[in-house]
C-alpha cells in the first residue's frame, strides 16, 4: 500500500488564505511520486481546492458529511455535493466532532457507507481518550469493528482508518511514542484481516502532533501507512517537508 500523507485544516483558512496556501504548497511537492497526498479544507474552500489542485499530485476532500442523501438538514453537506466538487477523501469521526456534536460509532459508520456509495474514500478517525488507558487497543478496536460490521466485502478495503489518540491532539500535546503507535496499528490491521473485520486490509495512518522530526520514526513502524498531520500542516512548507520524508521512506521500501 502506498503511503498516504495529508491534513485537515479544521476551522482555519478563509478561501483567500486557502488559495495562497495551495499556490505555495503545490510546487513544493510536485516532484514527489512515491506517496499519495491530500488536503481537507473547510467546506467553504473546497471549490478553491478544486480550482488550484486540479491536475496536481494533491487530492482534496472534506472534513465531514451528512449520513443521508439530502433533505431538511439545515447547514449540513451531502456526499453528492462533495462528489460533485471532485472530492476524493472525506474525514469522519474526528474526536472533536464526537465531543462537540455527540457523534457515535454508529453515526460515523453510517457516514462511511454514504461516502463509499458516492465513490469517495472515507478516512475514519479512531483513538482512545486518555494516555495510559489499559484497554486502549480494545477501545480503538470497538470503534473500528462498528464500521466493519456495516461495510462488508471488498468495499471495506477502501476505508482508511486514522489512529489519533485524543491525548496526542491539540496545542501542547506530544505525539504518541512510535512503539505504541506501531502496536496499535498492528492490532487494527489484525482485526481488519480477520473474519470479524471482513478479511480485507486497508491503510491505517497516524495523526496526533506529527511534525518533521517525528515523521520518520513513526513511518518506520510496521503497519503505519501514512500520516494525518495537524497544526504543523497549517504551514505549507512544514507539510511539504513531512511529505518529502514519507516520499523518501516509500521510495526506499522494497516492493
Amino acid at each position: 500500500m502506498r503511503l498516504l500523507v495529508g491534513t485537515g485544516f479544521k476551522m482555519n483558512l478563509t478561501s483567500s488564505e486557502a488559495r495562497r496556501y495551495f499556490d505555495a504548497f503545490v510546487p513544493l511537492v510536485a516532484s514527489l511520486t512515491a506517496c499519495d497526498l491530500f488536503v481537507l479544507p473547510p467546506f467553504t474552500s473546497i471549490w478553491v481546492a478544486r480550482e488550484r489542485l486540479s491536475g496536481s499530485n494533491v487530492a482534496w476532500g472534506a472534513q465531514d458529511v451528512h449520513p443521508e442523501d439530502g433533505g431538511a438538514h439545515t447547514g449540513d453537506i451531502s456526499a453528492a455535493m462533495l462528489s460533485d466538487l471532485g472530492c476524493t477523501y472525506v474525514e469522519v469521526g474526528h474526536s472533536e466532532r464526537r465531543r462537540d456534536h455527540g457523534e457515535t460509532d454508529a453515526s460515523v459508520a453510517a457516514k462511511v457507507a454514504q461516502i463509499l456509495r458516492h465513490q469517495m474514500t472515507p478516512i475514519v478517525c479512531v483513538g482512545e481518550p486518555s494516555r495510559g488507558l489499559v484497554a486502549a487497543l480494545d477501545f480503538v478496536l470497538s470503534q473500528v469493528r462498528t464500521v466493519c460490521e456495516l461495510v462488508r466485502g471488498p468495499e471495506r478495503g477502501r476505508v482508511i482508518f486514522a489512529y489519533e489518540p485524543v491525548w496526542a491532539i491539540g496545542i501542547g500535546a506530544m505525539p504518541a511514542d512510535p512503539s505504541h503507535v506501531g502496536a496499535m496499528h498492528s492490532g487494527i490491521h489484525e482485526l481488519l484481516l480477520s473474519k470479524a473485520g471482513g478479511g480485507h486490509d486497508s491503510r491505517v495512518i497516524y495523526g496526533g502532533s506529527v511534525d518533521v522530526s517525528s515523521a520518520r520514526p513513526l513511518l518506520d513502524e510496521h503497519g503505519v501507512d501514512g500520516l494525518f498531520v495537524g497544526r504543523a500542516a497549517l504551514d505549507p512548507h512544514q507539510l511539504a517537508a513531512i511529505a518529502a520524508v514519507a516520499d523518501r521512506v516509500a521510495a526506499s521500501s522494497p516492493g
